[in-house]
């Protein structure tokens, strides 16, 4: 971030820097262009934004002569301004400070400029090419400065709000549009708040209107409901009064209008919609790209689309033709006219569902239409004959149907089959078994077709035994392969030794996760800092540890150009050194990162914080701040969400708040109370407000959403659905059930099952709706389930995470009721069951039909198995696979998953030494108990050797089975592989062996394994051993130069003197950096 602040200003000192410094100045004025004279006259009044200006209109129009400089300087003199080269650095540094840190200022300096400045100015951010302007023997990268300033959080909405103010006023308003294109694209959106519509002209021209309107669709995703709605309105005006409707009867929605609304269509009323001329909507739909824009219509209601599709229907295009369906694009979700449909059409139909996926809401519906147009796609044929015809709508088919297929039908299919998502375990388990029971016929028994090239994802899973016997590996190979970082670590050794290009390995994708310590501390000074965007590009891959290394060795080789966030990274007191002049690009290179992953110690996390707010003054003033912020948004203290953002910032701030993973109850609090005194209680918020409140709904009481569940239960479920991957609080789920309860067909139970009379059971479109709300269902609602019902959710069922013990068991005995008992459960059943297998007790377990390692890999995806669970799921698959331990192959190992902790130890050194060094970092991930990691430890010295033997990348391939270390093998490994232990494997060490690690050694730990100590290993440490800890949480350094390559080491400079945790001139670090190459282009 040392670089943030290169603008116009600083290259103007340095222009000037060297006018003094290579000619003596004149005793007298001389002639000088008037533009010239008056950037002269801005330079002395401190306007020095003005002064660049005028330069750059100077420059466009005259050629730059060799003594101008020379005269520029002499008119300055003979105004009594004697400008030396620090007195003018300091001016300038100063200039420099203020817009950074208040880039309010930037926006006061460009309302003052003159016309034809402002125009200058706004030319600049408009032009795309990387043009340069040259002064003979200084040239300045007028694209480099558009390029930051557009990037740079506060100048970016400086530049929007001038733009707006002014540039219509003075420019094209072509120009003007593509202007507020660019700015507005980089930002988050949170410019354009429902006030910004006031400030947008109304006058504009028809093509520039058209390309603003364009802008605004582009961004209708980042922009919020309120300001949809806005944006919308103003749209729809200027539409409204260029149309040429004379009276209510005649709709200004022509086929035109609908172009460019494009998503904002959606905003039409239904009464607007019904009043679109036939003509008007069939010339629409006539509209090579009304596709298109209807893929687009996401958040689309049922209400309004059958109104869209019923006017098209009025139109001269037959709704059941084939090109007419194609135009449809997501209307297709909501079409209704299913009477006598035949099934050519159906199957049409049911090709383009295959985008309602996209839908926001509604998924119940469009499943419902998927099942009704499967039946008239099948009717009077077999399914075996239209089974690649039905598009994703084959998820809906039931076991009994996939049974009924014959394996040349899914064959046929598969091309088909295989672009289809969504597929159930089971299904994907019927449908496999089918299409190998054909292969076998053509291939007579062998599947195995041959070796395809590892690609992807894939590659993650081969051995680092395997990969340390296979040649030809480099860069441009690697490139696209995701790795393990036991995979990175030993073959970015291995091409170090033999590339000429070590900068390749760099860019080279997921290699960078080999990168260690020591390789960075050899990389020379210019080879680092001319390669470090290759690890900030990266930094995602990157682990703790790699980044304290990377921190460490820029704060030696160049601190004053350091990025701030690294600062991060090291011991809390270098946060100290940070002035409170440096606090903004502190905080925007701090805010780009996540904080959770920089830093893992919450008391060293408390201490950033604690400079954050310090930065702050402990409030946020303005939209600004909030800009500059970032992700650190997501870190503010609670009282400062309460009482110290201002009503200006709160509306940004909120809009950030939004994106926020995992705020703590106190921030959660404090939110709720802001949001209670902006919009009142729940039962007073619009649809809007509603929709952009969303993320903080779990906020709020079960009493106070009962009105949201009532008013809006689409936008209720929209936000339960976006909150899939956590399990949100009871309050929020009871409100989408009852919400779901409410607006679903009550169905009482058939009376065949006892006790079930007048129960109204779940139904499959509640069950579909509801997600993680069906643990809301009473014990007796689930037991009264229909079978067929049950046959179709069990899967999502078996999904949920918020089930108690006593509803898993009530799931498996509705089980046990369908398929009978477990002793007859076919695979793909006992695949369906997910968290309801959880139920099964030993005597059950033992019953399963466990032969396939298939089969017993479904199982062991849970986690939640007790010991003897495990044992019996383990012993089921030996007794009916008829594998003894030593026939075990690796595959076998791999799905048997946790349950192989429950082997008998005495049992480990049966498992073949081939198998287990093909799976070592699978096995490396259980938490098995000490003494069965201790035994595959000893498996392990077969494959890599005796632990003082072993490698990073050795240490990271094992995972948890280098737990097994036994004291003495534990404090024999060199300090350096300490970081390489996975945080599993320190977890998993007992108590009293960690505590025999030196202090060297658990100082070395880095933070990220530092971090994982358990409060049982801390307890038993010393007080020195203690002190070690903390060093190696804070990210202290560890390493030292002299264990470096004397022809790797980094040049000494001045500044890599000074005494730690003391920089030299921190008021030079913004300019120290563009100061050194002014050198390079003097010289």
């Amino acid at each position: 971030m040392s670089q943030e602040p290169t603008t116009y200003s600083l290259f103007l000192f340095l222009f000037l820097s060297h006018g003094v410094s290579s000619h003596t100045v004149p005793n007298s004025r001389q002639d000088l262009h008037p533009l010239l004279q008056k950037m002269a006259e801005e330079i002395i009044d401190g306007s020095y934004l003005n002064a660049l200006l005028d330069l750059i209109q100077f420059q466009s129009s005259h050629v730059w002569m060799d003594d101008l400089s020379h005269r520029v300087l002499a008119y300055l003199n003979s105004r009594n301004v004697a400008f030396t080269i620090s007195s003018l650095q300091a001016a300038m540094e100063n200039h420099l400070e203020q817009r950074l840190h208040q880039p309010q200022k930037l926006l006061e300096d460009l309302r003052k400029t003159d016309a034809q400045q402002f125009r200058t100015a706004m030319k600049c951010l408009l032009e795309d090419k990387k043009d340069l302007l040259d002064l003979k023997d200084i040239i300045i990268d007028l694209g480099e400065i558009r390029e930051r300033a557009l990037q740079s959080p506060g100048v970016n909405r400086s530049l929007f709000l001038i733009t707006l103010e002014r540039c219509f006023q003075v420019m094209n308003s072509l120009e003007c549009v593509e202007i507020l294109g660019k700015v507005l694209r980089g930002s988050s959106g949170s410019f354009l708040q429902p006030d910004i519509t006031e400030r947008l002209p109304r006058d504009l021209r028809e093509d520039a209107f058209k390309n603003l309107s364009a802008v605004f669709k582009d961004l209708y995703d980042k922009t919020s409901a309120h300001s949809q709605r806005a944006l919308y309105s103003w749209m729809s005006g200027i539409l409204q009064t260029s149309s040429n409707a004379t009276d209510d009867s005649v709709s200004w929605v022509t086929a035109e209008n609908l172009w460019i609304l494009g998503r904002y269509m959606v905003h039409l009323s239904f009464e607007e919609i019904m009043k679109i001329s036939p003509t008007e909507i069939g010339l629409f739909i006539s509209y090579d790209n009304a596709s298109k824009q209807l893929d687009t219509v996401y958040d689309i209601t049922p209400e309004l689309a059958q109104a869209f599709l019923e006017r098209i229907s009025s139109s001269n295009f037959n709704m059941r033709n084939t090109s007419t369906i194609h135009r449809l694009g997501l209307l297709v979700c909501f079409y209704h006219d299913l009477e006598l449909l035949d099934a050519t059409v159906a199957q049409v139909l049911l090709h383009q569902m295959i985008k309602c996926s996209h839908l926001r809401g509604f998924q119940a519906g469009v499943q419902k239409l998927k099942a009704e147009l499967l039946d008239i796609a099948t009717e009077n044929q077999t399914l075996n004959e239209t089974l690649g015809s039905l598009s994703d709508a084959v998820v809906g088919l039931t076991y009994s149907q996939l049974e009924s297929l014959s394996s040349e039908a899914v064959h046929r299919a598969i091309s088909t089959l295989n672009q289809v998502l969504g597929w159930a375990k089971s299904q994907v388990i019927i449908l496999s078994a089918k299409y190998l029971a054909h292969e076998k016929m053509v291939d007579a028994g062998d599947t195995a077709s041959g070796v395809v090239e590892i690609q992807g994802a894939f590659f993650k899973e081969v051995s680092l035994f395997d990969l340390r016997r296979q040649p030809g590996f480099n860069s441009t190979v690697l490139k696209d392969k995701e790795l393990g970082r036991s995979q990175a670590l030993f073959l970015y050794e291995l091409l170090l030794k033999t590339t000429r290009r070590p900068e390749e390995l760099l860019s080279a994708g997921q290699l960078v996760k080999g990168v260690t310590c020591s390789h960075i501390d050899a990389m020379s000074t210019d080879f680092f800092l001319a390669h470090f965007q290759d690890f900030q590009n990266n930094f995602a891959l990157l682990s703790p540890y790699q980044v304290n290394c990377l921190a460490w060795k820029y704060w030696e080789v160049s601190r004053l150009s350091m990025p701030p966030f690294l600062l991060a990274a090291l011991p809390a007191r270098y946060l100290a050194s940070v002035p409170a002049s440096q606090c903004v690009p502190f905080l925007i290179s701090l805010g780009k990162s996540w904080l959770d992953s920089l830093v893992l110690d919450s008391y060293k996390k408390t201490s950033v914080l604690r400079k954050v707010q310090q930065c702050l003054d402990n409030s946020i003033a303005d939209e600004y701040t909030v800009d500059i912020m970032g992700n650190l948004l997501c870190h503010l203290p609670a009282a400062i969400i309460d009482r110290g953002i201002s009503p200006r910032a709160w509306a940004t701030a909120l809009h950030g708040l939004r994106d926020c993973p995992d705020l703590n109850p106190e921030q959660k609090a404090a939110v709720r109370l802001k949001l209670l005194g902006q919009y009142g209680l729940p039962q007073h918020w619009t649809a809007e407000t509603t929709k952009d409140l969303g993320p903080f709904l779990v906020l709020f009481s079960g009493d106070e959403l009962s009105s949201i569940a009532t008013k809006f239960p689409e936008i209720l479920l929209q936000a339960a659905s976006k909150m899939a991957r956590t399990l949100p609080p009871k309050e929020f789920l009871w409100a989408v059930f009852e919400s779901v309860r409410n607006s679903s067909d009550k169905i009482p139970s058939s009376d065949s099952m006892p006790g079930c009379h007048g129960v109204a059971a779940p139904s499959s479109d509640d069950i579909f709706k509801l997600a993680e709300a069906n643990a809301c269902w009473a014990l007796e609602d689930l037991r009264c389930m229909e079978e067929d019902t049950f046959i179709r959710t069990v899967e999502l069922l078996g999904a949920v995470q918020g089930f108690s013990q006593p509803q898993l068991m009530t799931l498996k005995e509705k089980a046990i009721q369908v398929w009978d008992m477990p002793s007859y459960w076919r695979e793909h059943h006992i695949a369906s069951l997910g968290r309801i297998a959880l139920a099964l007790n030993e005597s059950e377990l033992e019953q399963l039909n466990l032969s396939s390692i298939d089969t017993v890999a479904f199982l062991t995806q849970q986690i939640e198995w007790s010991p003897r669970q495990a044992e019996s799921i383990l012993q089921g698959f030996l007794d009916d696979s008829g594998y003894n331990i030593q026939d075990l192959k690796s595959f076998h190992l791999v799905g048997l998953g946790a349950t192989l902790c429950a082997i008998n130890i005495t049992e480990i050194p049966l498992i073949k030494i081939s198998e287990f060094r093909v799976v070592v970092a699978r096995i490396g991930t259980l938490l098995c108990s000490t003494h069965v990691l201790a035994e595959f430890k000893r498996k392990a010295e077969v494959v890599f050797g005796d632990p003082t033997e072993w490698t990073s990348s050795v240490l990271q391939e094992l995972g948890t089975i280098a737990a097994g270390l036994t004291k003495a093998e534990l404090r024999m490994l060199d300090k350096d592989l300490m970081p390489y232990f996975q945080p599993s494997a320190i977890k998993c060490l007992p108590d009293e062996i960690f505590k025999e690690l030196s202090a060297e050694q658990i100082a070395s730990l880095g933070p990220e394994n530092a971090a994982a100590v358990t409060h049982a290993q801390r307890w038993r440490l010393s007080p020195l051993q203690l002190q070690s800890l903390q060093q190696a949480l804070d990210g202290a350094k560890t390493h030292s130069w002299q264990d470096a390559p004397a022809s790797a080491g980094p040049t000494r400079t001045s500044s890599s003197r000074s005494p730690a945790g003391a920089p030299l001139s921190w008021g030079l670090w913004l300019g120290c950096p563009l100061l050194v190459l002014m050198a390079k282009l003097l010289w």
